[in-house]
């Protein structure tokens, strides 16, 4: 039987935030649902519950940001998810790295909107000009853990954090990403996607 949508309410209730941050939050989603026909910035189908699927899909890395958190670099950013959730919940700096031109519009105006402290950078990965050390790397649904490992080298200095949001291939990502590199991993279930899990990764290596 399927859930009902989660609401702004519970949500808030849920995560223990503001009722000023759950407005900015559903500024967002508004935003985002204009834009949604122009520029297909997520599955459609989701915005039947984008609190659950989309908010609070990304709000549970929260708690697992080491506590000195201060910069968040979030790869093939696309409508936000989950850098921008994450600014809007007090993250002090968030890099957007967008390559497709649209959305890195949108995230400009959803950032403006809500308040957001996020810097976007409108160009593939590889090409990002400015040095950033990240505290923690993210992505949602971007490629492969090997790929994002590669991907992430470039902002990850000692004690960088990657967190990334997989679907139900964990144990064969790890597995084939372990040919290439070295890293220790936990995996913790999404609170979100009964399939889904969290990959939290650290002390990253390419192998010799």
């Amino acid at each position: 039987m399927a859930r009902p949508p989660l609401t702004a309410e519970r949500f808030a209730e849920d995560a223990g935030v503001s009722r000023e941050t759950c407005e900015r939050l559903g500024a967002y989603l508004a935003l985002l649902r204009r834009w949604q026909p122009a520029i297909n910035l997520v599955g459609t189908s989701t915005l039947a519950d984008p609190w659950r699927r989309h908010i609070a899909d990304s709000a549970q890395l929260l708690p697992l940001l080491p506590a000195a958190t201060r910069t968040v670099v979030d790869l093939g950013s696309g409508a936000g998810l989950p850098g921008l959730v994450l600014a809007i919940l007090g993250v002090p700096e968030v890099h957007a790295i967008e390559s497709d031109r649209r959305k890195a519009q949108f995230l400009r105006e959803a950032a403006r909107a809500t308040d957001a402290k996020l810097r976007v950078h409108a160009c593939r990965i590889e090409e990002v000009a400015d040095p950033i050390r990240a505290d923690v790397v993210t992505a949602r649904a971007l490629a492969p853990i090997g790929r994002l490992l590669g991907l992430a080298t470039r902002f990850v200095g000692d004690g960088t954090t990657q967190l990334y949001l997989k679907g139900g291939h964990v144990e064969d990502e790890r597995a084939e990403a372990e040919a290439e590199w070295a890293f220790s991993c936990s995996v913790h279930p999404s609170r979100t996607d009964a399939s889904g899990a969290i990959v939290r990764i650290t002390d990253v290596r390419r192998r010799a």
